[in-house]
């Protein structure tokens, strides 16, 4: 893994999440002599943090991750003053209608901002804020009885970096250790990260070495000067590609249906017959290896399962058939069932597949030949029913979102639906001309009909957020809100930024809590898919018209505006400065076109997209993963830790919780 770009000023780096969370106040505490940065006066427009506004301002959030991704938008945005006076504004505005959680979370979210801003205060009010900051945190843990996962998690964050002056190490100490004991009260395992770090922080602040290390590893960081924060499960590796989730096997049905996370890109589940007989798959992951890594893990938890006879294919993208071989060599005839249209789809890909610049997302293992091959033994045209070792199986094909050879798998005698990746967010793959809104639209009436208890994506997080029958049907009408709203924007030859400023939020939004977080994550997306789809290669704000490269845009600013390696390494540090990362990415790819072995420019750039992962870390994982092999940098997989054992590379059992 890449090591980190040296330290820099405090203030430099103020635009990260935690390190500023608290380490500023420590500089500012003991006197620093940096200066701080002027805000610009001009910032990019935020899409993510204009919608989580617009919806606190409505008084109608009332699931606990959105307040905490305000905050974080804030502070990655750099919009720490404005953070407080919104937080301050909804505590004043909403008083009355506020639950204890919800004033708790706003308070919390408000602490942390002032947290980071402390070195802004005149000197000898400096150590007032802080202990007013402080009370608003115990004011936060009063309100929800000590037992509030984000607002124990926030607390003990703070408090963890707080100089010892404020004698607060033994709380922090017990904040997050709370935090580890109760990690099933997270939104997410991905909120452990930051525990483990600030206890790392904490146990080497105290000089227990071995503690400091082993809980470092945990965290996923490779050192004490992380530039961004991380609350994320998505991990990426070079060699094995992006995991949605630690490794953990779940029996979703005891000891009949088994889901196994974290392997790889993709989810694997088995299903054992009604006779005991057969083992059936769903899907035959990315590649070969992490086939056979998922399989024998779950022999090894199941010891007595019966021979893999049967593998249904939800659709025929490279993550849900590379590891085909595998299943064909276990030693028993094994049976693939796939759509009858699965050769239009592959069509589709393997033209993008012979030489991917992605291979952040499965890995440099992966190699096209291992879907080239792919042939189903049987297809399917129509509404099938197979029976497999007694166990009835409703082969369902779907008009859409994702690909054209959409199928569900149907088990009503475990009342579970299997629905591959058909509300996949980007409607298809971004690199491909592929995806049907309409058809998700018919597809969720399919899953609505079939009402089923327990509804399983092919990846985890599709599980976690797209996770019941009655969300789905929300959420379609705010997505054919969308679908309308965009359309009519395209045809008045509306350029696709101007869309997206917009800001465009259904009416029923406000309504339907459960589908503020899905529909936040589709929006972007499906907007972006629909202008794809509807407009030529020349659009209305003049792009595709030119044949510019990014060589040339470089030539702009050294050959016509005459601007030099520092000139435009001070221009991209206040566009860091002012939270604008998308901006600063670009300008130093058309900066580095020009001076391509300035090492101030590399260091922007990496910081740019460290940034950029951090920003859309809970939105959107394949941008998380092309910032990442943008600038070559790893994010380990989170692994289970057990102070008197260290860290455990061993996947966690663990039972079905639907939402999680």
């Amino acid at each position: 893994m890449r090591k980190r770009t040296s330290k820099r000023c405090a203030t430099a780096y103020r635009h990260s999440f935690t390190i500023t969370c608290i380490f500023l106040i420590a500089v500012s505490l003991l006197g620093s002599g940096c200066a701080t940065t002027a805000t610009a006066p001009y910032q990019t427009y935020h899409p993510e943090l204009e919608y989580l506004k617009s919806l606190h301002q409505a008084g109608s959030v009332k699931d606990p991750q959105l307040t905490a991704f305000l905050m974080q938008q804030f502070m990655n945005a750099n919009q720490f003053q404005a953070g407080i006076a919104f937080f301050e504004s909804l505590l004043q505005k909403h008083s009355s209608q506020l639950t204890s959680e919800q004033k708790a979370l706003y308070l919390s979210a408000l602490g942390v901002l002032r947290a980071s801003r402390a070195d802004q205060e005149p000197l000898l009010s400096r150590v007032a804020w802080v202990n007013d900051t402080i009370g608003k945190l115990e004011n936060a843990r009063t309100l929800t009885h000590n037992d509030n996962f984000l607002v124990r998690w926030m607390t003990g964050v703070v408090y963890a970096q707080l100089p010892d002056r404020f004698d607060k190490t033994d709380a922090a100490f017990v904040d997050l250790q709370w935090c580890v004991d109760n990690i099933d009260k997270a939104p997410h395992s991905g909120w452990s990260r930051e525990i483990f770090y600030q206890l790392a922080v904490l146990y080497e602040k105290t000089s227990d070495h071995k503690h400091a290390r082993d809980y470092l590893l945990a965290s996923g960081y490779d050192g004490f000067d992380k530039p961004i924060t991380l609350t994320t499960p998505y991990a990426v590796d070079a060699a094995k590609g992006h995991t949605f989730y630690p490794r953990r096997l779940t029996e979703v049905v005891p000891g009949k249906v088994f889901n196994l996370s974290g392997f790889e890109f993709t989810e694997y589940n088995f299903i054992v017959s009604k006779d005991g007989k057969e083992l059936i798959a769903i899907d035959a992951g990315t590649r070969p290896d992490s086939a056979q890594a998922a399989y024998e893990f779950l022999r090894s938890h199941a010891p007595g399962l019966p021979p893999l006879t049967t593998v249904f294919v939800t659709h025929a993208h490279w993550d849900h058939i590379g590891g085909h071989r595998y299943f064909r060599h276990l030693g028993a005839p094994v049976k693939f069932y796939a759509r009858d249209n699965f050769r239009k789809e592959l069509d589709i890909i393997s033209k993008g597949s012979q030489k991917s610049p992605y291979s952040y997302f499965f890995g440099s293992d992966f190699n096209a030949g291992f879907i080239a091959d792919f042939k189903p033994d049987v297809t399917v045209g129509q509404r099938t029913e197979v029976i497999v070792g007694g166990t009835r199986f409703e082969l369902i094909p779907v008009p859409g979102g994702e690909t054209v050879d959409g199928m569900f798998i149907h088990v009503p005698e475990h009342d579970v639906l299997f629905v591959g990746d058909f509300i996949m967010p980007y409607i298809g793959s971004p690199f491909f001309e592929e995806g049907n809104l309409p058809g998700l639209f018919e597809a969720i009436d399919t899953v609505v009909s079939l009402n089923p208890k327990h509804l399983l994506h092919g990846h985890q997080p599709l599980t976690r957020v797209f996770r019941s029958p009655t969300l789905l049907a929300r959420l379609k009408t705010s997505l054919q809100w969308l679908h309308q709203e965009t359309m009519k924007d395209i045809w008045k030859w509306t350029d696709r930024a101007a869309i997206h400023h917009r800001n465009l939020m259904p009416p029923s939004i406000y309504q339907n809590s459960e589908v503020q977080l899905p529909f936040l994550i589709m929006r972007e997306n499906v907007i972006n898919r629909l202008y794809d789809q509807n407009v030529g290669y020349w659009q209305r704000d003049q792009q595709g018209m030119d044949t510019l490269s990014q060589k040339e845009f470089g030539s702009l600013l050294t050959g016509y505006l005459d601007l030099s390696e520092q000139d435009l390494a001070d221009a991209v540090e206040k566009m860091l400065e002012s939270g604008d990362h998308e901006l600063a990415a670009r300008t130093t790819a058309w900066a580095l076109t020009q001076y391509p072995s300035d090492g101030k420019l590399q260091a922007l750039k990496e910081n740019a997209f460290l940034k950029l992962k951090e920003k859309y870390q809970e939105f959107n994982p394949f941008k998380f993963i092309i910032y990442s092999e943008s600038i070559r940098h790893e994010t380990p997989q989170l692994q289970q830790f057990q102070p008197d054992k260290g860290v455990r590379d061993v996947p966690e059992v663990a039972p079905f919780m639907p939402g999680r």
